[in-house]
């Protein structure tokens, strides 16, 4: 009585390859949970079966949830992360990979170090030359790991700005290899690397695990990468009692090394695969999901399903093109206190994103309007480090006395320490000329000449009458070499700045820009509008990566832009074009009761020249009979009928 009849198949499906479709918001962790509570009730040890999930949470939650429903010998089933079922059956079996003393695991921090070590051992180190950071250097190596790439290949297409450095970087690796070797240590990806490569190379090993776990069960197949597919098609060496459960539509990790082959290809690595599809849904409207499935049926392979729900009534879902950005803001700020005064609560209401910088523009709306937000999958706009330091330039230019913001932009000049830079402001202080007062300061030779160039742009910019953009532009100038010199990541940091530089094209007077940026998030309830029982509510924004597997009331996807989502780049090959259809996919089933995708008109791409104007081709064209079409009009008077 507590499963539909798919999830009642799944669960009675005790023998052979079993894959289990969970469509979005199915229930696949009910089923997961009552599978493992019939097995143990139909006489299975609970030391015969494991349950690998990504989360050790997820893994204790479902084994609580079987041992309530059946007994607790349901909490003495192996559950917990494929990293942790590693370590367990690599200390065990140390020894016959050569570890006599046993292993060590590093953690990322340690291996960072590790790294670090090498760097200087190396000569890697030196200040002219812009080698990437340890931290860098260690997610290179862990995507060509959990990509199944070389390390050439990762640098290619993932840093080409550090192509020069890749002999380097190879050299590097190898030495982080024979480092761990010499000192008996493992990294998280060495966990997953030597459980493969031992039940590849020791049939005893082999055979001995796969016979004591009799019945293996995996949550989130779509997620894995190929070692840990590997892996599972191994522990079945003398069974095919494998169940994996995932949602081919919601494979949108490739990045970290998912690899969306696992799920399409498991019939042909375990041939007789039943295969169940979950596609009632206990989540969302059957308006919502109408929109869901016509997204997906755009997907060029999949495993076909319909998703449907008992909850057939419910608004239309609507697609809201605005003017600018502004405007889109603007309105999204609009409808979410009126959702607050209709009764739904902040923290109900989500805005979701294909990458962080899209909400920059609605952070500073939201902060005009005291509305409380938190930000989740990248940080908030005004604490980003790199847009602080192009702020801190402006800030000297309204204010020459402003010490916090000399400090900070002082900081950024080669050669100059905490010291030097107090002696400086001093000195600016002291002469009581403002920006003149630069040419006062006695610069000593080891940075004298990056100091004079600091000084002639601020200079420059002070004496033209610049408006806001065109001060941005000369210090976006300026600071590039900085922003490249300081951050691995700088292209990605870049595309921030110039949304910045966009934002500021508003703006006739740099004060009145600085003071919107100066406005810190809100930590109090929205004046007036929220009681004081709701006082911690907050909005959330957050990329579409952090929102999977969660939902809320009402749903925004803002910047829903042929251009921005998809993201140019994703024209490289048919494989990113579908990761990014899925990933609107999963944005939309985030939904429960209304779901808006929003997205402006004429926007202006700096790094590609081109103006976007088009709704994104995932949803383009859809019939109004499923997707209300909403214009928003600029009526200042009253904005409350701003759209129609």
């Amino acid at each position: 009585e507590a499963l539909n009849p798919a999830q009642y198949d799944a669960v009675t499906t005790l023998e052979g390859p079993l894959l289990v479709i969970a469509g979005a918001g199915s229930g696949k962790t009910r089923t997961l949970t009552y599978r493992v509570a019939r097995l143990v009730e139909e006489g299975i040890p609970p030391s015969a079966i494991l349950l690998l999930t990504f989360t050790r949470r997820a893994a204790q939650e479902m084994l609580r949830r079987a041992a309530v429903l059946l007994d607790q010998r349901c909490e003495r089933v192996a559950g917990g992360t494929f990293h942790s079922f590693a370590n367990v059956t690599l200390r065990r079996y140390a020894t016959r990979l050569g570890f006599e003393s046993g292993i060590n695991i590093v953690d990322r921090a340690d291996a960072e170090d590790v790294i670090n070590l090498l760097r200087a051992r190396m000569g890697l180190n030196r200040k002219e030359r812009r080698f990437p950071r340890k931290r860098t250097i260690v997610t290179m190596y862990s995507r060509a790991v959990n990509k199944a790439l070389s390390v050439e290949q990762v640098v290619r297409e993932d840093y080409p700005h550090f192509q020069k450095e890749t002999t380097d970087l190879l050299r590097l690796y190898e030495n982080y290899q024979t480092y761990k070797r010499k000192n008996v240590l493992m990294d998280y990806d060495d966990l997953l690397v030597y459980l493969r490569d031992l039940l590849e190379k020791d049939p005893d090993v082999q055979e001995t695990l796969s016979q004591t776990y009799r019945y293996v069960m995996v949550d989130e197949y779509q997620d894995t990468n190929k070692i840990q597919a590997d892996i599972i098609r191994l522990l079945a060496a003398t069974h095919n009692n494998v169940m994996v459960v995932g949602d081919d539509s919601q494979s949108i990790y490739s990045f970290r090394g998912a690899n969306f082959r696992n799920i399409m290809d498991f019939p042909a690595m375990f041939p007789g695969t039943k295969t169940i599809t979950l596609e009632e849904n206990y989540r969302s409207t059957q308006p919502i999901l109408n929109v869901a499935n016509q997204i997906i049926e755009g997907a060029r392979e999949k495993y076909t399903k319909v998703l449907f729900t008992r909850k057939k009534e419910g608004p239309l879902p609507a697609l809201v093109v605005a003017e600018d950005e502004r405007t889109q803001s603007q309105f999204l700020s609009q409808r979410i206190l009126e959702l607050r005064e209709e009764g739904v609560p902040l923290n109900e209401i989500a805005v979701l994103f294909r990458s962080s910088y899209y909400s920059f523009d609605l952070e500073i709306d939201l902060n005009h309007r005291n509305i409380p937000f938190v930000k989740v999958g990248g940080f908030k706009f005004m604490e980003t480090a790199h847009i602080k330091d192009l702020l801190a330039h402006m800030k000297i230019l309204a204010n020459p006395l402003d010490t916090v913001s000399w400090h900070r932009v002082l900081l950024l000049v080669e050669s100059i320490g905490p010291k030097a830079a107090d002696e400086i402001c001093q000195s600016i202080t002291n002469s009581g000329k403002g920006l003149s007062g630069l040419a006062s300061v006695k610069a000593k030779p080891r940075y004298a000449q990056s100091f004079e160039r600091l000084r002639k742009r601020l200079q420059s910019l002070d004496e033209n009458h610049l408006n806001t953009f065109e001060i941005g532009t000369g210090l976006m100038r300026y600071y590039q070499p900085i922003l490249e010199k300081k951050y691995d990541n700088h292209p990605k940091r870049a595309k921030d700045l110039e949304h910045l530089l966009t934002i500021m094209d508003r703006y006739q007077g740099l004060e009145n820009f600085l003071s919107d940026m100066a406005l810190e998030p809100p930590n109090a309830s929205v004046d007036d509008i929220l009681a004081s029982d709701y006082e911690d509510e907050q909005l959330v924004l957050s990329t579409i990566h952090s929102a999977k597997g969660l939902e809320w009331h009402t749903v925004f996807i803002i910047s829903a832009l042929e251009g921005r989502f998809p993201v140019t780049y994703a024209a490289r090959s048919d494989e990113e074009m579908e990761e990014e259809l899925r990933l609107m996919y999963v944005a939309a089933t985030r939904a429960k009761e209304n779901l808006y995708f929003t997205y402006p008109i004429n926007i202006y791409d700096r790094g590609t020249g081109i103006i976007f104007s088009r709704p994104s081709r995932f949803i383009e064209g859809f019939s109004q009979e499923i997707l209300e079409h909403w214009s928003l009009v600029d009526d200042e008077e009253d904005y409350e009928d701003a759209w129609q």
